[in-house]
C-alpha cells in the first residue's frame, strides 16, 4: 500500500513539472506569435505557423506508422472541433497581436470554466450549485477585466474572450472524439485549423503575404517548435499523473505570461486585472477541488 501511494505520488509530481513546463512553453509560444505579428500580416502568421506545426506532427504520425488519414478524422466530433480550434485560435492570436499579451493570458484563464459549464448544459453532467456558483464568480472575474461601460473599457479585449470561448468549444469536442485518434492525429489536424483560420482571415483582410526577414522567420520558427513542444508536455503530463492533481498547474501559463508580458513588452497590471485574475483562478482551483471531492465520494 505504502509503495503504491509513493509510485502514484511520483507519477503526479512528475505530471505537474510537465504541466509546468507546458504552461511555460505555450506562453513562450504566445510571445513569439505577438512579436511575429508586428512585422506580418496576422493571416501570414497564421499559416506559417499552422504548416509548421501540421509538418512536426504528420512527421511524428508517420514515425510511429499511424495513419494520417481515416474514417475518424471525418466524424461529427472531429469537425466541431475544427471549428472551434479555427474561431480559438483565429481570435486569440488577433488578441496578442492587439492586447496586450498578460490581458490575453490572464482571460484565457477562465477556459476551464466554460468548459465545466459546457460539459454541464451539452453532456449532462452533474455540477451542483457550488460550482455553479464557481462559474459565475470566475465569469464575473473576466467582466472585470474587460470593464465594460467604463473609460478601461476596450472592444478589443473581446478578442480574447471570443478566442477563449473557441478553445473551451475545442476541448469539449476533443472529450467526443473517436479514442483511436492518437495525440500526434489531433495535433495534425489541430495545426491544419489554424492554416485554414490564416487563409479565411487573409482573404478577409486582403493584405498581401510579404517574406519574412531573418528576424522574423526566427520568431515564427520558434513559435513553431514552442507549440508542438507545449503540445507534446501538455499530454504527457494528462498521462502521466493523476488529472485532479496535474491540471491546477495550468495556471502558472498566468504567471508566465505576465511575466513575459511585462518584461519583454513593458506592460502594466491594473488593479481590475489583479482582481479579476484571483476570481478566475480561485474559481478554477475551487471547481477542480469540489469535483475531486464528489469523485472521492462516488
Amino acid at each position: 500500500m505504502t509503495l503504491h501511494i509513493a509510485t502514484d505520488r511520483k507519477a503526479n509530481l512528475a505530471g505537474s513539472a510537465w504541466m509546468i513546463a507546458a504552461m511555460a512553453v505555450f506562453a513562450v509560444e504566445d510571445a513569439l506569435i505577438k512579436a511575429a505579428s508586428v512585422a506580418l500580416p496576422i493571416g501570414e502568421v497564421l499559416v506559417v505557423f499552422g504548416l509548421g506545426g501540421a509538418l512536426v506532427f504528420a512527421a511524428l504520425a508517420l514515425v510511429n506508422r499511424e495513419p494520417l488519414y481515416s474514417a475518424d478524422v471525418i466524424s461529427r466530433p472531429m469537425w466541431v472541433r475544427v471549428v472551434f480550434e479555427i474561431v480559438g485560435r483565429l481570435f486569440y492570436v488577433l488578441a496578442l497581436s492587439l492586447i496586450p499579451l498578460s490581458a490575453a493570458t490572464v482571460i484565457l484563464q477562465a477556459t476551464p470554466l466554460v468548459v465545466v459549464a459546457g460539459a454541464a448544459l451539452v453532456f449532462g453532467e452533474k455540477v451542483g450549485w457550488r460550482r455553479w456558483t464557481a462559474i459565475f464568480v470566475g465569469l464575473a472575474g473576466v467582466v472585470i477585466i474587460i470593464q465594460p461601460g467604463t473609460e478601461g473599457f476596450s472592444v478589443l479585449l473581446l478578442l480574447a474572450v471570443m478566442g477563449m470561448i473557441g478553445f473551451a468549444g475545442r476541448d469539449l469536442a476533443s472529450r467526443a472524439a473517436p479514442a483511436g485518434l492518437s495525440t500526434a492525429i489531433l495535433g495534425l489536424y489541430g495545426f491544419l485549423s489554424i492554416v485554414v483560420a490564416g487563409g479565411l482571415y487573409a482573404a478577409w483582410q486582403g493584405v498581401p503575404f510579404v517574406m519574412p526577414d531573418g528576424e522574423t522567420s526566427l520568431l515564427l520558427l520558434g513559435a513553431i517548435l514552442a507549440g508542438v513542444a507545449a503540445y507534446s508536455c501538455l499530454m504527457k503530463a494528462m498521462r502521466t499523473g493523476e488529472v485532479s492533481a496535474v491540471t491546477p498547474f495550468r495556471y502558472t501559463r498566468l504567471l508566465f505570461g505576465i511575466a513575459l508580458g511585462i518584461v519583454l513588452f513593458g506592460e502594466r497590471l491594473s488593479f481590475a486585472m489583479m482582481v479579476g485574475s484571483a476570481l478566475i483562478v480561485v474559481s478554477g482551483l475551487f471547481i477542480l477541488y469540489r469535483g475531486r471531492q464528489i469523485r472521492a465520494e462516488i
